[in-house]
């Protein structure tokens, strides 16, 4: 059977490709950072199954010593701090875990026959014309955008220089009821069931009219693992090729609860970026023709996905009897609270 290693295992993407692996009969490890908390709640079901070990990508001792004992197959690099706002208030730790992370997993993969695959975004595209493809050129707008630059370009400077299999994918947002709660799509799927439970009353956002090509993660971990099945590294544009606002996310969402959003809903500039990327909307031509890839799930199915899990857990929460979706009516007494979203994640 195929090994492989993926850092990151334990978030939204990790988790998703563990089990796209496992279903493919893969030995799966995963490396996670040690914590004083549990962090394994997305991998929870599939715990049993996969070999995980405490470990950080920015340690190059442990990095070396982990993929020397492994020997896997396939590395997916997976790992980094991915909130774009907070990159902002963390910009060195945030190019540490995105740029050295991989340069360590390079040099401790350099001489082997292992795969590599290579998390990278679209925010390395800033304000550049949309579509966006593999030829578009590089001009970030954030810390972590320029740290998955370097990334980006180390990762070919390898594959030329050494002959390494790195493949980049160059992933547009990607959502489902696993995304991180600080997340925009996430967050607005919670406020929606919050509210419709009557636990909280307004929503605080910034910029609704920034545009993003918002798709289905569990889709994009498919791509991920066709990428390596090739015969020669590529990097690929994985996107749905429709963008939307997040106002247009807003309205889904709310409206598909039976909700006006617009009693709901505040806008405050404090939480736009410092510098903010206008529209992202990928053009995944090449996925489609080369790696036999499309989407599968669309935005509005994604929309209402994320909105039914928070309801649930809402509900659940509220009632433990109650497992109902948003055609329910599951109120409360709480009081309602107000959340805040800083920015597009």
């Amino acid at each position: 059977m195929p090994t492989a290693l993926i850092s990151g295992i334990s978030g939204q993407d990790g988790s998703y490709l563990a089990e796209f692996l496992l279903a493919k009969n893969y030995v799966v490890h995963g490396i996670i950072r040690r914590s004083s908390a549990f962090n394994t709640g997305r991998i929870d079901h599939i715990f049993d199954r996969l070999h995980l070990h405490h470990g950080d990508v920015t340690d190059a001792s442990r990095v070396a010593s982990l993929i020397h004992r492994i020997k896997p197959d396939e590395v997916y690099n997976l790992a980094a701090q991915s909130h774009v706002g907070d990159s902002f208030e963390e910009p060195v730790y945030t190019t540490e875990v995105a740029a050295i992370g991989l340069a360590n997993i390079l040099e401790a993969c350099r001489g082997t026959e292992t795969r590599i695959y290579q998390a990278s975004t679209s925010e390395m595209f800033g304000n550049e014309p949309a579509p966006q493809n593999e030829s578009t050129p590089l001009s970030p707008r954030s810390p972590y955008g320029c740290a998955k630059v370097y990334a980006h370009n180390l990762a070919r400077v390898y594959r030329e220089a050494y002959g390494m299999f790195v493949a980049c994918g160059i992933l547009f947002n990607h959502e489902s009821p696993r995304r991180g709660e600080t997340f925009v799509t996430r967050k607005i799927s919670r406020a929606v069931a919050a509210i419709k439970a009557g636990k909280q009353d307004r929503l605080i956002l910034g910029n609704l009219k920034a545009r993003r090509d918002w798709g289905y993660a569990g889709d994009y971990v498919r791509a991920m693992w066709l990428m390596l099945q090739k015969p020669d590294p590529q990097d690929f544009v994985i996107a749905t090729g429709v963008s939307h606002t997040v106002g247009d996310f807003v309205e889904e969402a709310f409206g598909y609860a039976g909700i006006d959003w617009r009693k709901h809903v505040k806008c405050d500039a404090r939480y736009i970026r410092p510098a903010e990327v206008d529209d992202l909307r990928g053009d995944a031509s090449r996925a489609r023709v080369v790696l036999g890839w499309e989407p599968r799930v669309e935005f509005r199915d994604l929309v209402r996905m994320m909105v039914d899990s928070d309801m649930e857990v809402t509900c659940t929460a509220t009632k433990p009897e109650c497992a109902c979706r948003i055609t329910s009516n599951c109120g409360s007494d709480s009081t309602p609270s107000a959340t805040t979203i800083t920015s597009i994640g």
